[in-house]
């Protein structure tokens, strides 16, 4: 089952890679190093704004 998602996942970066003409391995640099860390500290920031927010109203 683990297998049979990995393989999906691959055919699906691979398949991204064709189409946008990258390659699986830029498409995969792209996803992995670039996109996903840069998600996670744009969620921080949003939520920390938001927390900051709520402390000032709640003072």
């Amino acid at each position: 089952m683990i297998n049979d998602f990995f393989n999906w996942c691959v055919l699906v970066i691979d398949i991204v890679g064709d189409i946008t003409g990258m390659g699986y391995e830029l498409t995969n640099i792209v996803l992995f190093v670039i996109l996903q860390p840069a998600l996670i500290i744009l969620f921080y920031v949003l939520w920390r704004r938001e927390k900051n927010k709520n402390d000032i109203k709640n003072t």
